[in-house]
């Protein structure tokens, strides 16, 4: 494999691993948001218990909840993987000097940036 060969498959495997790190960040984000809209929602639900709110309501809300949670945890070790095989792959492009200013590596440079603070 030529060395300009080995850089273009470097440069598409950079932009697949980062839009896959990036999309994989935005769904933990709403996750994490889904799983606080649900909360609020349960502790209304069982602060409104007095006024006769069915036992099913809040049992429902609590499933839903665990579901969020569950789906943060989810996407957390996805979203790891992701920006794991990011990280390897940057290592290796960073290797080559012809890619040290490319816009592929500097833009997954930015999602790994990104993707610690998720």
């Amino acid at each position: 494999m030529s060395d300009s060969e080995q850089i273009r498959i470097l440069k598409r495997e950079l932009k697949i691993k980062s839009g896959a790190a990036k999309r994989l960040a935005k769904e933990h984000k709403l996750y994490k948001k889904e799983a606080g809209d649900q909360q609020r929602k349960l502790d209304k639900l069982v602060a409104d218990n007095a006024d006769n709110v069915e036992e099913w309501d809040i049992k429902n809300a609590r499933k839903m909840l665990d579901e969020s949670n569950r789906m943060i945890t989810d996407s957390a070790t996805r979203l790891g993987k992701a920006a794991e095989e990011l990280q390897s792959t940057v290592d290796s492009a960073k290797k080559h000097l012809e890619l040290a200013e490319a816009e592929e590596l500097l833009n997954a440079d930015e999602i790994l940036k990104d993707t610690t603070t998720a």
